[in-house]
């Protein structure tokens, strides 16, 4: 892929990397509680409809920040985009993947923020994420992927559950129904990206943790959030194993 595909498709992850910090700070409350309807410091309500979620990431009344770091949500999504236009290239895959981590990255920041993977984000890269592979079907003129992407959703989430239910587990069941969500394109890519992101999560909070032990951020019972290290680790085997 050309030079300037790339760089167009980074462009498009850092806008989508701007609308992130709204969704994430309305997203960003305790199990159970309403999404926020305004600013938690001046009290001013955001509007009603889609601009009040796609707004920007400071209040217009006092001018705090709302949610993550727009520089973070830019830069991230703005790489992965253009990772992924390169690795991928023309594959009709492609779309599925942007849409997984358009979604993922507000997943990403509620779950560090509140330790929660709302369902209503989880839906959504559901939703987005099965129409592109669909659409990706249809494309390609076989529904061979799309099978297997079905068969690895299903044992993303047995895995999931199994090690939820274990004695003394700290994952939820927002951790399983992500987990479900993920196999779907890491299904369409084989099963090799299916293993890759299984395990990958696992190898990759294991040291944030013993750092946060040894640093005593954190204690043997303190739960952390899984959900960024899953999205972490399926992007990586998106990159790792292109079909």
């Amino acid at each position: 892929m050309s030079a300037v595909t790339v760089s167009v498709a980074a462009l498009l992850g850092a806008a989508a990397g701007v609308l992130v910090p709204r969704t994430a700070y309305r997203l960003g409350v305790v199990a159970g509680t309403p999404a926020r309807a305004g600013c938690e410091h001046c009290g001013r309500p955001f509007r009603a409809g889609p601009g009040g979620w796609l707004g920007p990431a400071t209040c217009r009344g006092c001018r705090a920040r709302l949610g993550p770091p727009t520089t973070v949500t830019v830069t991230v999504a703005g790489l992965a985009y253009g990772l992924l236009a390169l690795r991928f290239g023309a594959d009709p895959v492609l779309p599925a993947l942007l849409a997984a981590v358009a979604i993922g990255l507000p997943l990403a920041c509620v779950d560090l923020a509140r330790l929660r993977l709302p369902d209503p984000l989880i839906a959504a890269l559901a939703l987005a994420t099965a129409a592109g592979l669909a659409l990706a079907a249809a494309g390609t003129g076989t529904a061979v992927p799309l099978w297997r992407a079905g068969a690895a959703a299903i044992v993303c989430a047995g895995a999931y559950l199994l090690l939820a239910l274990l004695p003394g587990s700290r994952l939820g069941f927002g951790d399983v129904k992500l987990a479900a969500v993920l196999g779907l394109p890491l299904g369409w890519l084989g099963w090799p990206a299916v293993l890759t992101g299984l395990l990958l999560p696992h190898l990759l909070i294991g040291p944030v943790a013993l750092v946060l032990l040894l640093t005593r951020r954190a204690g043997r019972r303190t739960a952390l959030p899984l959900g960024p290290a899953m999205l972490a680790g399926a992007l990586a085997a998106f990159l790792l194993h292109p079909r």
